[in-house]
């Protein structure tokens, strides 16, 4: 049986999502898998500068979540990989919600609607990367209809990632 997903919308993020985001990431329970606390404002602040450019040039980016009262929970998006290692210069698909919003199906709601405006760019094929141990996130992709694709060593934690895949 499956449940009906909630309302979400996603924009292009402002200037001031980028406090909204610290704000949100900086429960330890949300960041588990990303360092274990949040990255300093101004890593924020670029991020959502970073965004607006991708939207601006690609057609894409990580966008800002916002629920059916109109409230930031979080973001879902998707952006160019342009670490050197794992999937370089392919299109990964991501998301991070705010720990209250969890288990509710916003980040599955907003992850098909990520897909649907990713392959109206023309983008053929996408990657998730997840953390091993992040069994929410692996639960998303396979719900998305990815499939893992390959295992690998995250540089900055020595744990076992996953790269999920889905053709467009």
């Amino acid at each position: 049986m499956h449940r009906a997903l909630p309302a979400v919308r996603l924009r292009v993020p402002t200037h001031e999502d980028a406090f909204t985001w610290h704000r949100i990431f900086a429960d330890p329970d949300v960041m588990e898998f990303h360092g274990g606390r949040a990255a300093e404002l101004s890593v924020y602040e670029e991020l959502t500068a970073r965004q607006r450019r991708h939207d601006a040039e690609l057609g894409f980016c990580l966008w800002t979540m916002v629920d059916e009262t109109d409230r930031v929970i979080g973001f879902t998006g998707a952006q160019p990989w342009e670490r050197d290692w794992g999937p370089t210069g392919e299109i990964e698909i991501g998301w991070r919600l705010g720990r209250e919003h969890w288990g509710k199906g916003y980040v599955t709601a907003a992850a098909h609607q990520t897909l649907e405006r990713v392959r109206a760019t023309g983008v053929r094929d996408v990657v998730a990367m997840v953390d091993a141990r992040n069994t929410r996130s692996t639960a998303v992709a396979r719900r998305l209809g990815m499939r893992l694709a390959e295992a690998f060593v995250i540089p900055a934690s020595h744990q076992e990632g996953h790269c999920y895949r889905l053709a467009l």
